[in-house]
């Protein structure tokens, strides 16, 4: 009996060397490599696809959970500090990253992606919550504070500048890897120009050019893009959720009026308004995706940008038929 303990004891002595071995190898591994954190999933995405296996890439922000509320953790705070590349979007979401990197004592390299872009300004259209508001007052706060779009992915073409400004700036962190960084970056690009030529062909062969969103609306970029029009219930970032009477029986007209097919949403958002709407009218629902984040579920199987833009691609050739 005491043989076979001592054997047994023996062999989970075995194993354990073997196990923390095995970790602190993988741990010396990633230890080597450039540590690129960015805060939600666009970034991480359009990060992960440049940087390859070159670094070590990961996301602040928990799938699905809301991008537009996130706060850093202590923890997640001392990752950003330990990093070598903190990749952010900025705007109004991304707030709190100022006051975090100006208390950082490390000296890490910073990309914020509405610098890599043209910028667009938020904007209240017709029949949208808060449509008709004082004017006087709006350029008084436009005057002291311009608010842009921080949605700056929603457009191909503008993760192509994204993807651009990303492998410039790890080659410069990195510069061992140049060659992988430049190489995984035009892969992507080419990826992202065929996703651009697709929306365009929709488009180009769609029977409308008008879009109704029974949500908030943070694809700005897309549609100054392809040129299309849109009406929804509330802007990108708006912190409502639950539209007047009179903002939902604009959008129901307008749907009536215009024959509209398809009600969208984007994802991880109450989908209730668009049902609402869906019923009164008899159009369908469909998701568009935004690509604020993911489920859990989504995120590891390893959906991506390019993914959901794809899924996008048909939702909008069946929105303008």
């Amino acid at each position: 009996m005491k043989k076979r303990i001592v054997f047994f004891i023996s062999i989970l002595l075995l194993l354990t060397s073997v196990f923390f071995g095995c970790s602190r190898e993988e741990a010396t591994e990633d230890s080597d490599k450039t540590k690129i954190v960015a805060t939600d999933f666009a970034p991480y995405d359009f990060a992960r696809n440049v940087a390859g296996d070159a670094a070590q890439v990961s996301m602040l922000l928990s799938p699905g959970e809301e991008a537009h509320s996130f706060e850093p953790t202590p923890k997640e705070m001392i990752q950003i500090q330990e990093c070598d590349v903190f990749v952010y979007t900025g705007g109004e979401s991304d707030e709190w990253v100022s006051d975090v990197l100006k208390d950082l004592d490390s000296d890490i390299t910073v990309v914020k992606l509405m610098d890599c872009v043209e910028l667009y300004e938020e904007e209240t259209v017709e029949g949208m919550e808060g449509e008709g508001h004082d004017h006087e007052e709006e350029e008084h706060a436009h005057e002291d504070h311009a608010e842009y779009d921080e949605h700056v992915w929603t457009a191909p073409a503008n993760a192509i500048k994204i993807t651009k400004a990303l492998c410039e700036t790890f080659k410069k962190a990195d510069q061992i890897h140049r060659e992988e960084y430049e190489k995984n970056a035009d892969a992507y690009t080419k990826k992202l120009q065929e996703l651009d030529q697709a929306f365009l062909d929709v488009v180009n062969h769609a029977k409308r050019k008008t879009l109704i969103f029974g949500d908030r609306f943070p694809l700005r970029y897309f549609v100054e893009e392809y040129g299309l029009d849109y009406y929804a219930a509330f802007p990108g970032c708006a912190s409502d959720t639950e539209p007047s009477a009179k903002t939902v029986a604009f959008l129901i007209d307008k749907v009536k009026e215009e024959e509209i097919p398809v009600v969208l949403h984007v994802e991880l958002s109450n989908q209730d308004m668009a049902d609402t709407i869906c019923e009164d009218t008899g159009a369908v629902k469909r998701q568009f995706n935004a690509c604020h984040n993911i489920s859990k579920e989504q995120f590891e199987d390893g959906v991506g940008y390019m993914d959901l833009m794809w899924d996008n691609v048909e939702v909008l050739k069946e929105a303008l038929n």
